[in-house]
């Protein structure tokens, strides 16, 4: 029964909330306007105060540099078995690499890990997602800008990552905790009043991006066929990459670990930011579409983890 219950306590917030989504778009509680705006309000200023504490309270070792690189080039790796293996298998969408690389951590999978884990580990899957992060902000956007009519320049690039607040966050919060500022802190009481600046705008975080998440939740026009052949592909990809990069992580630091950070972050589906790079109407619905299954497979990935604990 206490087992019952603590799967409850997890899951229940998460259907509650994706369910208040849905009723929101289906009686018109919010618009599309209204959504865009919680979205912003928890991936620009809610998310960057999850990574400042995170990264600023977290300790650092040499797993710090090695695991975001290993995330890196694993990001690389599934682009490049995507662009094989996608024509491959009779799919000749030029967006199917970018459906097989790169994690919507920021919208999905801080949120489900606090739920599931707390935030006393969340430095675990903050360092496993450094990587990914610098990856969708520089080669992934990159390689997104070279198959649209526009091709951005390198400055463009490097002022879009000067500009994040995500990567703005995470560079303090380094800074913090590599200086031993936060620590040093800590006896006088400033980090504290840190922690609770940082805790009290991010507690909305996970309720706001699951209503999102839920408000596009639309599965009534997805090109079934296609859609399923995409998503499967990436959950291959993944199945076989996340089990690699669990081998390495286990074979280098044995004493640690990483397991939960790994299972989640590859549940996840590809960034949302996607379908804002097609000019056609009929791709941005295919994406759409393979970004709405993915995350229905994140989700039930989710409960399993929360019901195996």
């Amino acid at each position: 029964m206490e087992r019952m219950t603590e799967v409850l306590r997890i899951l229940l917030p998460v259907m509650l909330m994706l369910g208040i989504g849905v009723l929101c778009r289906k009686k018109r509680l919010i618009d599309r306007a209204g959504i865009d705006a919680l979205k912003t309000v928890a991936v620009q200023i809610g998310l960057p105060a999850v990574l400042l504490h995170t990264f600023a309270a977290a300790e650092y070792s040499l797993a710090t540099l090695i695991v975001p690189l290993i995330m890196f080039l694993l990001c690389v790796l599934a682009w490049l078995l995507g662009k094989k293996l996608g024509p491959a298998l009779g799919m000749n969408n030029r967006f199917i690499p970018f459906l097989t690389t790169g994690f919507e951590a920021g919208m999905l999978g801080y949120a489900l890990y606090t739920l599931l884990y707390g935030r006393e580990t969340l430095a675990d899957f903050a360092r496993i997602d450094l990587g990914q992060v610098l990856f969708v902000f520089t080669l992934y956007k990159a390689l997104l800008g070279m198959e649209g009519p526009q091709k951005p320049s390198a400055g463009q690039l490097l002022k879009d990552m000067a500009l994040s607040p995500i990567i703005l966050s995470i560079l303090a919060g380094v800074l913090l905790g590599v200086t031993g500022v936060y620590q040093a802190l800590a006896p006088s009481g400033v980090s504290g009043v840190l922690d609770a600046c940082t805790d009290f705008i991010s507690a909305p975080v996970s309720a706001l991006i699951l209503l999102a998440i839920g408000y596009d939740l639309v599965l009534g026009d997805i090109p079934w066929r296609e859609a399923l052949k995409a998503a499967g592909l990436r959950l291959l990809i993944m199945a076989a990459l996340g089990a690699l990069v669990m081998g390495l992580l286990r074979l280098c630091w044995p004493q640690a670990c990483w397991d939960r950070a790994i299972f989640l972050m590859f549940l996840l589906p590809p960034p949302y930011v996607l379908p804002v790079f097609s000019t056609d109407e009929k791709q941005r619905v295919y994406l759409s579409s393979v970004l709405s299954l993915s995350t229905l497979a994140a989700l039930a990935g989710f409960v399993v983890l929360a019901i195996i604990g």
